[in-house]
């Protein structure tokens, strides 16, 4: 955060803050002709006791009674001829892709499957997702904490995707027998049940992958063997086919064996 020169601005080179609030410490005081330069991806939002009052897109602004009506009504800056001070805060907030999240199980779901019963599952995968109400995140989320990182998010929303898991689950399958084929079903699924989620609280889910779904080895042998009882049934089939053809041919051609000798 930087204040030169009558200027506002934030700059992030981490790319890990998701928020930051001027001053950090919480309420301070802005001068009526004081500038606040917002970047292409970010958004400048007034507070003040915790409510919102006004916002700046990208570009550069003068905080002006044309500028600001919402703050000018509130401060009476009209009366005081914009020379006083008022108190408020300023968040600026990231509103790029927060990309690459990534999601797992600490601790395996239980699904009850069809064919193997109660089985414990892991997964994983990653998601991406952007600030969309600034008023609700800040408020729910950031609170009065002068910078609101990646970290500090990132738990969070993990545990509210492991929440919707096995539901998920439930809806799109009944066997672990053919996991892969369930992935896009399955993320699809989530995807719909924890975008309600990440709504309540002013983020958007942008994109939801599921990159694995394990079952326990024990069940994994199990799958094994099915597969290889599923190969052997075919050989067999294959081996009467061609025993059949064989008789076919020899019925067909009863000379070809002496004419062999």
């Amino acid at each position: 955060m930087a204040l030169t020169s009558g200027v506002i601005e934030f700059f992030d080179q981490t790319g890990e803050v998701i928020a930051q609030r001027f001053p950090s410490e919480g309420s301070g005081e802005f001068k009526m002709g004081t500038y606040v330069v917002v970047r292409e991806s970010q958004e400048a939002v007034f507070f003040r006791d915790g409510k919102m009052m006004d916002s700046f897109g990208p570009g550069r602004h003068q905080i002006t009674t044309a500028n600001i009506p919402i703050l000018t009504k509130l401060f009476s800056l009209a009366v005081t001829g914009g020379s006083s001070p008022f108190k408020a805060e300023l968040v600026f907030t990231g509103k790029q892709t927060f990309t690459d999240e990534k999601w797992g199980t600490e601790q395996p779901v239980v699904f009850r499957d069809k064919e193997f019963g109660m089985v414990r599952l892991r997964a994983f995968g990653i998601f991406s997702h952007l600030i969309k109400d600034n008023n609700l995140f800040v408020n729910k989320l950031m609170g009065t904490k002068g910078t609101y990182k990646r970290d500090d998010l990132k738990g969070f929303l993990k545990n509210i995707i492991v929440g919707r898991l096995n539901d998920a689950l439930g809806e799109v399958m009944e066997s672990i027998l053919d996991l892969p084929k369930y992935y896009d079903e399955a993320g699809t699924a989530m995807k719909g049940r924890v975008r309600e989620d990440f709504e309540k609280y002013g983020i958007e889910l942008v994109d939801f992958i599921i990159k694995a779904i394990t079952p326990p080895e024990e069940v994994q042998k199990a799958i094994d063997e099915r597969s290889a009882m599923g190969a052997i049934g075919n050989m067999q089939q294959y081996m009467m086919f061609k025993s059949a053809r064989a008789m076919q041919d020899a019925a067909n051609n009863p000379g070809g064996a002496g004419m062999g000798m």
